[in-house]
């Protein structure tokens, strides 16, 4: 017959009692109340508060930002090489904190606005067509309300113009990266889990308008522009849940205005454009020396983008987050 378990026979023949079942307590440290705001001030449920991660984030930024640029300044490059150069500087600095907020916050850098699953697909290549076919449709209206000529090809051959073709095309690639991932990226997705996704739009949007007030030429109207673009961005990201879509756009945008079509962005002209383009007659229409995006035509074409884009992509698939870390969370819309 089996005998029942009486446990652990001690050396005198005694049977001794099962070790104890009841949970191990360690000890809690005692923090004044001094100490305790101080704590809550930077940690919350979900672990360091959203204001502070997005403090760090801007800290780091602004300090790759100086450290590369500093290295940069030194290259020895040609100019339009050193351009380049300083734009995927740009790029590293906005992207390579965010992995690290990633690390501190317990989840994919890709939760910030550019999953690499699906980069450079079919969103990045529609927001493409929209904002090649923007630009276009803008000059056009310039062309037949008088304040815009096409002119002359400005460079020949086949070779030359390819070339400058495919470089700009890359430049404008970095551009559209940098000033998306930096302003509607990680501060987005951020900023949204203080204030709502809209409050943040407006306020990132206000920024990206102040990021064009050091480019050459620029005025009010130009800037105000800007802050219409970046603001339709938001729109584009609350509806496709990506910043792909903005991505394409915001480059393809560029490289048609400054390359394709030759003409002045954010009061710079920019060497080896394809065309010997004009703007004239009043400078609210045509937008003078600061080029179409000082034109009270850009803010008409703001409003139709608005209306089309939001028939087209009804639906709201900006996601937010929970405080779970170390888990990808179980994504709700937000506001």
């Amino acid at each position: 017959m089996h005998e029942a378990n009486r446990g652990p026979v001690s050396t005198s023949g005694e049977a001794t009692p099962p070790p104890s079942t009841a949970p191990v307590t360690t000890a809690v440290v005692a923090l004044s109340p001094f100490e305790k705001r101080i704590y809550t001030l930077f940690i919350g449920s979900g672990g360091l508060r959203p204001i502070w991660r997005l403090l760090l984030y801007l800290l780091l930024y602004e300090t790759l930002h100086f450290l590369l640029g500093t290295l940069l300044y030194f290259a020895a490059v040609p100019l339009i090489w050193w351009r380049m150069l300083v734009e995927l500087g740009f790029v590293a600095a906005a992207i390579a904190p965010a992995f690290l907020m990633a690390a501190i916050e317990g989840r994919r850098a890709d939760s910030y606005g550019l999953p690499r699953r699906g980069g450079f697909g079919k969103q990045f290549w529609l927001g493409s067509l929209w904002g090649f076919l923007s630009i276009t449709a803008l000059l056009v209206a310039l062309h037949f309300a008088g304040a815009f000529d096409f002119g002359q090809l400005a460079l020949h051959g086949v070779l030359r113009p390819l070339k400058f073709a495919v470089f700009w095309g890359a430049f404008f690639l970095a551009v559209g990266v940098y000033e998306e991932f930096l302003i509607r990226g990680y501060t987005q997705f951020t900023l949204t889990q203080i204030t709502g996704f809209w409050p943040a739009a407006i306020l990132l949007s206000l920024s990206f308008g102040a990021l064009h007030l050091g480019n050459p030429g620029e005025n009010w109207v130009g800037i105000a522009g800007a802050v219409s673009i970046g603001f339709f961005f938001c729109l584009t990201l609350r509806r496709t849940g990506t910043l792909w879509f903005a991505v394409g756009f915001h480059c393809f945008w560029d490289w048609a205005q400054s390359f394709l079509y030759s003409v002045p962005d954010s009061g710079g002209m920019f060497p080896g454009h394809l065309m010997k383009a004009s703007l004239h007659g009043p400078r609210w229409l045509s937008g003078g020396t600061v080029g179409p995006e000082a034109s009270l035509f850009l803010f008409v074409l703001i409003g139709v983008l608005w209306v089309v884009f939001g028939r087209v992509y009804p639906e709201v698939k900006y996601r937010g987050v929970n405080s779970e870390v170390g888990h990808e969370p179980e994504m709700t819309p937000l506001v």
